[in-house]
C-alpha cells in the first residue's frame, strides 16, 4: 500500500482534476480534504468534458470510494445538483460510492449574503470571491457557530443552531437593508436535505483508518492551490482552507505519517482567477493568446483567468513548503509555437535581491521579476504519449524548470484526454503502482 497526496503548487486551477483521475486506477479510495463548490476540476473522457465541484475526481472510476472530509464545507443543493447531473451521465452516485464527514460544516443560505456583504464592502479591494458562501462558513466553523453534517441527524439540534445563527446575524443584514431571515423556512429545507444526505454521512477517520488497515490505498486530492492557501499563501488574497499538504491530516482526520507521497500539479505557465498579486503576468496579446488556446476560463464560475509567464520563485517555495516529491507538469500544449518563452527566475524589491517568496501581498505587488528566455518548441504536443517524442527544446525547458524549482517532473500532460499524457516510470514509480496504473481498462 502506497498512499499519494496530490496538490496544486501555483495559484489553483493547474489541473488537478486530469491527474487525479488519471491515477485513480491505481488507488482504492479517493478522498478530498478541502474546499467547497467554488473549486472546479475539468475531466474530459471520450471527448466528454466532465466538471466536478465537490464530488472528488475519482468519482468517473467504477468502484472507486470517493471521501468528502471534515475539512471541507458542502451546500446540500450544490452538492444534489452534481449527483444529479454525474448520475444523468451514467455514474453511479449512491452512498457505497460517495462517504461525506459527519463533521464537514454546511453552507446555509446566510453564508453567501454574508460574503456578499463583506465583498462589497471592500470596494476596489475585495479578494474576489465566488460569493458561493464558502468564506462565511468557514468563519462559522472558526467561530464556533457552524453546521455540521452530523447535526443533521438530530433535528432538535439542527432547529436550535439556526435560530442561533439568525439571532446572531439578523441585526447584520437589517444594518444593510436585507429582510430578515425565515428561521422555520430554513429548518424545513434543510430537514429535507438532512433526510436526503444522510445515507451519505460517515465517520470518516474510521472509515479510511479501516480501509487502509486492510490493505487499500488513499489518493489525497486537494483543491485550490498552494498560494491560496490561508496560512501559507498570498494573504489576504487566499482561500479560506488550509490547501496545503498539512490540510490533508487535518482535513480527513488522518496522521501525516499515512501520506507516503506528494506530487504537485504545476502548469507550464501561470494563471489566477479574482484579484491579487501576479507578478509574472502578461497583459498583451501573448497573454490574451495564452488564455485563449489554454481555454481558461473558471471551470466553476465561468470568469477569465489571468495568465503569466511560469514563476519558478513560487513553485519552489510552494514545492518546499508541502514536502513535493514529484512533479505533474499540465498544460504546455499551450505554449506550442511560440519563438520565445520567459520563465520567473527571481524577484527584486526595492533594488535587492529577494531570497525567497514573499506571502506578504503588499511586497509581492511592488517585486519585479527576472526572467530568463527560453527558446520555444515548434509543432503540437497534443496527444504525445511517448517521451521520446517530445521535441528536443519542450525536453529541455522541463529541465530549465525542474533545476530552478528543485523537483523533478514525473508526468507530462500533452492534452486534455487521459491518454494525452507521458509518464516517466523512473520518477513515478516510487509513488504510485504503475502495474495498477497501467492494467487492462485503466486508460
Amino acid at each position: 500500500m502506497a498512499n499519494l497526496l496530490v496538490l496544486g503548487t501555483q495559484w489553483g486551477d493547474e489541473g488537478k482534476g486530469k491527474i487525479v483521475d488519471l491515477l485513480t486506477p491505481a488507488f482504492d479510495v479517493v478522498a478530498r480534504f478541502q474546499g467547497g463548490h467554488n473549486a472546479g476540476h475539468t475531466v474530459y473522457v471520450k471527448g466528454k468534458k466532465v466538471v466536478l465541484h465537490l464530488i472528488p475526481s475519482g468519482i468517473l472510476r467504477a468502484g472507486t470510494l470517493c471521501v468528502i472530509g471534515n475539512g471541507l464545507v458542502i451546500s446540500p443543493p450544490a452538492f444534489f445538483k452534481e449527483a444529479g447531473d454525474l448520475e444523468a451521465q451514467g455514474v453511479d452516485i449512491g452512498p457505497g460510492r460517495i462517504a461525506v464527514s459527519r463533521g464537514a460544516h454546511l453552507i446555509m443560505p446566510w453564508h453567501p449574503l454574508v460574503e456578499k456583504i463583506s465583498e462589497d464592502r471592500r470596494g476596489e479591494k475585495k479578494i474576489g470571491t465566488t460569493c458561493r458562501g464558502i468564506g462565511p462558513a468557514y468563519e462559522d466553523k472558526a467561530a464556533r457557530l457552524g453546521v455540521r453534517a452530523g447535526d443533521l441527524a438530530d433535528l432538535r439540534i439542527l432547529r436550535e443552531k439556526i435560530e442561533e445563527n439568525i439571532a446572531a446575524k439578523d441585526p447584520v443584514f437589517r444594518a444593510f437593508g436585507l429582510p430578515p431571515l425565515d428561521a422555520e423556512a430554513i429548518f424545513r429545507e434543510y430537514a429535507d436535505w438532512a433526510a436526503k444526505l444522510g445515507p451519505y454521512v460517515r465517520d470518516v477517520p474510521e472509515l479510511l483508518h479501516e480501509r487502509m488497515a486492510r490493505g487499500e490505498s488513499v489518493l489525497f486530492e486537494g483543491a485550490q492551490g498552494a498560494l491560496l492557501d490561508i496560512d501559507h499563501g498570498t494573504y489576504p488574497f487566499v482561500t479560506s482552507s488550509s490547501s496545503t499538504a498539512g490540510g490533508a491530516a487535518t482535513g480527513l482526520g488522518v496522521g501525516p505519517k499515512t501520506i507516503h507521497g506528494i506530487l504537485g500539479i504545476t502548469k507550464a505557465y501561470t494563471t489566477r482567477v479574482g484579484s491579487g498579486p501576479f507578478p509574472t503576468e502578461l497583459r498583451d496579446e501573448i497573454g490574451k493568446g495564452i488564455a485563449a488556446c489554454g481555454d481558461e476560463f473558471g471551470a466553476s464560475t465561468g470568469r477569465p483567468r489571468r495568465c503569466g509567464w511560469f514563476d519558478a520563485v513560487a513553485v519552489r517555495y510552494a514545492c518546499r513548503t508541502n514536502g513535493v516529491d514529484r512533479i505533474a507538469l499540465t498544460k504546455p500544449d499551450v505554449l506550442a509555437g511560440l519563438s520565445e518563452i520567459a520563465v520567473c527566475t527571481g524577484y527584486r524589491y526595492k533594488g535587492r535581491r529577494l531570497s525567497s517568496f514573499p506571502t506578504e501581498s503588499w511586497i509581492l505587488e511592488d517585486v519585479v521579476p527576472e526572467f530568463r528566455t527560453l527558446p520555444g518548441w515548434a509543432g503540437s504536443l497534443r496527444g504525445i504519449s511517448d517521451l521520446g517524442a517530445l521535441p528536443r527544446t519542450f525536453v529541455d525547458y522541463v529541465r530549465v524548470l525542474e533545476d530552478l524549482v528543485e523537483t523533478r517532473v514525473a508526468i507530462i500532460s500533452t492534452g486534455v484526454e487521459r491518454g494525452d499524457t507521458v509518464l516517466i516510470d523512473e520518477e513515478l514509480g516510487g509513488l504510485v503502482d504503475l502495474a495498477r496504473l497501467r492494467a487492462p481498462g485503466a486508460a
